[in-house]
Order: structure tokens, then sequence, then C-alpha cells
């Protein structure tokens, strides 16, 4: 048993940090007791691994995080919202033409392709349908 007279570097860590640390003050020692009665399930449970796991993930994470990951993630952002914005208005100014002009017939779609735009326009749909047709047969494959 340790001598609880001993001060300096003899005395036991416990003691040390009740008298030299935050820990001496009585409003933390009740913090840590009741944050360890909160934990304390957790602990019983096993289930503080899981916390101590995503507490590393996100360290792993903030080490990952040098100049060249954030430029690649902020060059990623901003295509994604540029595209979003980009569809958003397309989708916004074709649903108000399509509100304010008559539905075309037959003929007036055919006359409709003649315009270079909307063969552009049908040209990537039918492109985009094909790259999602080529990864729904190679997905059939798979199973």
């Amino acid at each position: 048993m340790a001598n609880p007279t001993k001060t300096g570097a003899d005395a036991p860590l416990l003691e040390r940090l009740n008298q030299e640390s935050a820990f001496a003050d009585e409003a933390t020692e009740a913090g840590l007791i009741d944050l360890a009665n909160k934990v304390a399930p957790l602990i019983q449970g096993r289930r503080f691994h899981n916390v101590v796991d995503l507490l590393s993930l996100a360290a792993d994470g903030v080490d990952m995080a040098d100049d060249a990951m954030i430029q690649k993630l902020m060059s990623g952002y901003e295509d994604l919202v540029s595209n979003a914005w980009m569809l958003s208005n397309a989708a916004r100014y074709a649903t108000n033409k399509a509100a304010r002009n008559p539905v075309p017939s037959r003929l007036g779609l055919l006359r409709a392709a003649g315009d270079e735009d909307v063969r552009r326009g049908l040209h990537f749909a039918i492109q985009f349908l094909a790259v999602l047709g080529r990864q729904m047969d190679r997905g059939a494959e798979v199973d």
C-alpha cells in the first residue's frame, strides 16, 4: 500500500492528479462522476468501443486531409452544385416553355428535331441511356 504522505514523483498517480491539476476542483470531480455514470452502460455493454472506433475514424480523416484532398473535394462539390443548378434551370425553362405552348403534333415533333439544340439534347439522352443500359446488363451478369 502506498504511503499517502508522499509528495512529488513518489506519490501515487491519483493523489498527484487530485493535488496538482484541474481534478482538484470539486466541480470537475462532480462532472467526471456524472460523466462516468452516463458512460457506464456503454462500457458495460461493450458499446463504448464503437464510440472510440468512430473517434479513431474521424482522427484518421483529419490526418488524411491534406491540401490536395481538400482541393479535390472542393472541385467535386463545385461540379455537383453547378450541374444541379444547370439541370434545375433547364427543367424550369422547359416547364415554362411547355406550359405556354400548345402540345405539338407528331409532325411538330419532327420539325422540332430539325433544331440542332434538340438533336444535341436527344443525342445526349440516348448516350446517357446507353450507358445505363450497359451498366444494367453488367449488373445482371453478376447476379
